[in-house]
């Protein structure tokens, strides 16, 4: 990946928030990315794709330089699959694997962690949609699950505007939203994580006042920046990726936001992962 920022104190003002799709959390440590997470120096971290139980998570963690962070962590039931977890210099002041809307309830896809930060009371979710396959059932579960989400974003944007906790929804949500978001889009039409019925959630969530796009409002008008690449083949050669990656923030928050930045890897036998990750940074709020 690319050279992380540099380090900076676990108490700064503001926030710094990143969201990384390990790609089975134990193969990443081996490549690298553990200890690029801890260089980037992040107040809080959201994993996806952990594929590990608590005991082998907790095993690559205490090994290697993210030990001391708290940790929240949801494993998929089926062993080697999904698994989501928080990892946050914070302290939780709450934790949910269950938000009574299955299937996002233990299902190693979505965790909720509320924290005092340095932005003030936040809740931070990971989560990880599922890839789908068209005209099977895999398909069937994702739209099962968006639609499980879109009623979970509502609930917890309407708390946020009431002036509750602010809230990052952070994760792969295996959607690229529109054609600036996926390199090769015409091939793709019809293919999983570019129908319109997926796009269509996220253009809700995007087009609504209650949320924010903030990797696609700091990234410019496009095409890209794409946090997806295939390990098969030139595409991360030639950057034919995807934008499946996501900081999605309520409006308070998102008014705080200074800067996202994709972490690609400098090359292909550099990559810790087949997702970059993707770093959120917000500015503390004025004092009157």
């Amino acid at each position: 990946m690319s050279k992380p920022a540099g380090k900076r104190g676990s108490r700064r003002a503001g926030l710094a928030v990143i969201t990384a799709n390990v790609n089975g959390i134990r193969a990443a440590a081996r490549r690298g990315g553990l200890d690029w997470l801890h260089q980037a120096d992040a107040d809080v971290i959201c994993l996806q794709e952990v594929r590990a139980t608590h005991e082998q998570l907790h095993e690559v963690l205490s090994a290697s330089p993210l030990r001391d962070l708290h940790v929240f962590h949801d494993p998929a039931p089926s062993l080697g699959r999904a698994g989501v977890a928080v990892l946050s210099k914070y302290p939780f002041t709450a934790t949910r694997n269950s938000v009574r809307h299955v299937p996002l309830d233990r299902s190693g896809r979505w965790i909720e962690a509320d924290i005092d930060s340095g932005v003030g009371p936040l809740t931070i979710v990971s989560t990880y949609v599922h890839a789908g396959e068209v005209g099977t059932t895999r398909q069937d579960e994702k739209y099962a699950f968006l639609a499980a989400m879109d009623k979970r974003v509502k609930s917890l944007a309407t708390k946020a505007a009431k002036g509750e906790r602010q809230v990052l929804v952070c994760g792969d949500f295996n959607i690229a939203h529109k054609e600036i978001d996926i390199k090769n889009w015409r091939a793709n039409r019809e293919n999983a994580g570019f129908l319109p019925d997926e796009r269509a959630y996220l253009d809700r969530w995007f087009a609504s006042a209650h949320w924010d796009d903030l990797g696609r409002r700091f990234g410019g008008p496009g095409p890209g920046p794409y946090t997806w690449w295939s390990w098969r083949g030139r595409g991360f050669d030639t950057d034919g990726g995807w934008r499946i990656d996501y900081v999605m923030a309520s409006a308070a928050i998102a008014g705080l936001a200074t800067g996202v930045e994709v972490g690609k890897a400098p090359s292909y036998a550099e990559r810790w992962s087949d997702h970059a990750p993707v770093t959120a940074t917000f500015a503390a709020p004025s004092r009157r």
